[in-house]
């Protein structure tokens, strides 16, 4: 292949990429890959000029807007930036930014989130636009899906001028798996990474479902402000915007660029530690003025530049694919493979999806493929190599039969998901029964899967209802329980009886209702009674309920064995206690690490009540910490805490602080 043709096909290629990434939603490559490729043409164009086609998507920024969404143009170009892979070209970088404004320079780091682009205008202080990026120029009007964001003001906290801002839709990596669980329980296909999943839920036409994802935002520019002046840098503004009440990111790094690229490094193994998705850094000089000064290319400004980190893909062998059931019937091809080290974890098994997935993928028995953590959180496969096949690699053929129980199995027509069909599977039971007593749900310590499995073999428990008729002369018989574990037991269950409304719904499984929604709708219904009557108009009604969850739950409730369930929990001594509404957010704006055992509460307790209350809880001290809550055994973070002089607090001056947002 010549260089004309090499450039023709990645010319095609490319855009091939940018219609399924842009517009699709549905990335066909890493951004790795796609890196490759991109950085290749530009460098066969710089060499062949006579080549470059005036389309070229070295000099494009995005997709084109999609028809869906009325336009909006832009009054600030929504450029994109150049990327850079090493210190090295960081340092390239500042010197080319020196040599233009012909002095020494400081510049602010910041994690590059991997989301969608939008664009929000504040008229008088109020958000009345919200775009996306579209192709720079022109984007698309997703206002009525933005305002159920949480977190995003719709009205500025002392500003009442104009204000043009620039930011990141994402979704959080907590919320990324809640929400693949629940599509893969309804038989939908997972999304691949958590930027799809952002850009999915943020361009739907029914805002209703936006709402019911968890999505979030980032504000990191400033581009129109009127009716005060400009800060001076970057770091300044990112301080303002943060005061009107927009969510800004806090973990940026000023200094020159000697300093800026010694944390780089840091960056690669942090990345993982954060609630949220990153591909890499920016780097952008910090005085506004002189970085609006040195202008834009064709394509990107020139004052600022993206630092992508490298792939963290490695390559292994699938062994075997075998298929699991799910709580839902839901049948999932499970590639094991040869154990590998991805992202600071050792993975030997990646869920495949579904049939369809597979074979999309290709994917076989004995292939050579690439593995990633999708998220930094779920192990997956990219793609496999088949370049690297010896001839001996097995089809997988989907099981048209349970696994577990040998009934059949059933695929709907608008489903990617084969199901058993046998609601009283035992896998089905078992999966179930784990994800009633989870953590998320009813959180009844001490009741692992090994232990539930004894339970379910020894016939003394065959739903999660009969988990609270259990008394300590049954427990006792069992492998590895002593009098004091069988006690303890006992009250971790009894303690259960109590949970909150919204807790018993989430642990009942109803199709598409995750922890978000049960609470929603143990806020408007305080009682399985009340929830049990509700009509459908009612439930339309409530923020965040659209007409699928509606119909899940409505569905869900007039099912004769869930009624059934429902009345057993309640017979056998279940009483859920009335959601509490949400504290408001007195403590916004701060942060906490919890560190040691607490006296009473625990620890996600603590985190919980913490979120309600709006504030953050991070893992690791900082110096942007507010608040070290130290408990027994504290460790580490106390000492670090010290060290750096923050407040140190107790679990009694905690709770006075919660009182304090209650009131």
């Amino acid at each position: 292949m010549d260089i004309a043709e090499r450039m023709d096909f990645l010319y095609e290629r490319l855009k091939e990429l940018n219609k399924a990434y842009y517009e699709d939603d549905a990335p066909l490559v890493s951004d790795a890959e796609y890196d490759t490729m991109l950085r290749e043409l530009a460098e066969l164009e710089a060499a062949n000029p006579q080549l470059r086609r005036a389309d070229s998507p070295t000099g494009r920024v995005g997709g084109r807007r999609d028809e869906k969404f009325s336009p909006v143009r832009h009054e600030v170009p929504l450029l994109s930036l150049a990327n850079t892979f090493s210190g090295e070209e960081l340092r390239s970088f500042a010197a080319r930014c020196e040599k233009l404004a012909e002095q020494p320079l400081h510049y602010v780091l910041e994690p590059k989130i991997d989301g969608l682009t939008i664009a929000l205008t504040y008229e008088n202080g109020v958000l009345t636009n919200a775009a996306t990026r579209g192709d720079g120029l022109i984007g698309e009007n997703v206002l009525d899906n933005v305002l159920t964001i949480r977190g995003l003001p719709h009205r500025l906290q002392g500003f009442a001028g104009r204000l043009l801002v620039r930011g990141e839709v994402y979704m959080p990596k907590s919320a990324f798996a809640e929400l693949n669980e629940l599509r893969e329980a309804a038989g939908e296909t997972p999304f691949a990474n958590p930027r799809n999943a952002a850009a999915g839920s943020l361009r739907q036409l029914d805002a209703a479902v936006t709402a019911e994802r968890r999505l979030a935002v980032w504000v990191y520019d400033i581009l129109l402000l009127e009716g005060r002046e400009l800060p001076q840098t970057h770091s300044e503004a990112l301080k303002l915007l943060g005061d009107w009440g927009l969510p800004v990111i806090r973990e940026h790094f000023a200094g020159d660029i000697d300093a800026v690229v010694a944390q780089v490094e840091s960056w690669q193994d942090k990345r993982h530690t954060l609630a949220y998705d990153i591909d890499g850094l920016v780097l952008k000089v910090d005085d506004e003025d002189i970085r609006s000064s040195l202008g834009n290319t064709a394509k990107a400004p020139r004052g600022a530049i993206a630092y992508k980190f490298p792939a963290e893909a490695e390559e292994t062998t699938v062994l075997d694919i075998q298929t699991g059931v799910g709580r839902t019937g839901v049948l999932t091809p499970l590639a094991i493979l040869e154990p590998v080290w991805v992202a600071g974890s050792r993975i030997s098994k990646a869920t495949l999806h579904n049939e369809d997935y597979v074979a999309e993928k290709d994917i076989r028995i004995g292939d050579r493929v690439l593995v990633h953590k999708a998220g930094d959180v779920i192990p997956e496969v990219i793609r496999a190599l088949p370049e690297k096949r010896r001839g001996d690699e097995q089809p997988f053929v989907m099981p048209h039969i349970c696994p577990e129980c040998g009934s059949r199995a059933q695929r709907q027509e608008d489903e990617a998901a084969w199901r058993c069909l046998n609601r009283r599977c035992p896998a089905r039971v078992r999966e179930g029964i784990y994800h009633f007593v989870s953590r998320q749900a009813m959180d009844i310590d001490g009741l692992g899967p090994q232990l539930i499995n004894q339970l379910l073999d020894k016939g003394l428990i065959a739903d999660a209802a009969d988990i609270f008729a259990l008394t300590e002369d049954m427990l006792l018989p069992l492998e590895r329980m002593g009098k004091k574990s069988a006690a303890n037991l006992i009250a971790a269950i009894d303690q259960a009886r109590t949970r909150s409304f919204a807790a018993l719904l989430t642990g009942l499984g109803i199709p598409l209702v995750g922890s978000r929604a049960a609470r929603t709708l143990a806020l408007h219904y305080p009682t399985p009674e009340l929830l049990a009557g509700a009509a459908r108009e009612e439930l339309l009604e409530i923020p965040e309920i659209g007409a699928t969850i509606a119909d899940s739950v409505l569905g869900w409730l007039a099912d004769a064995e869930n009624a059934a369930l429902l009345q057993k929990l309640l017979a056998n001594g279940v009483q859920p206690a009335a959601e509490e509404a949400p504290a408001g957010d007195a403590l916004s704006g701060l942060t906490f690490v919890l560190t040691g055992t607490l006296p009473t509460l625990k620890r996600s307790e603590a985190k919980a009540r913490l979120e309600a209350a709006g504030a953050k809880v991070a893992s690791a001290v900082s110096k942007k910490t507010d608040y070290v809550v130290a408990g027994e055994a504290a460790g580490s973070k106390l000492t670090k805490a010290e060290e750096l002089g923050i407040s140190i607090i107790s679990e009694e001056e905690l709770l006075e602080m919660l009182a304090g947002s209650d009131a």
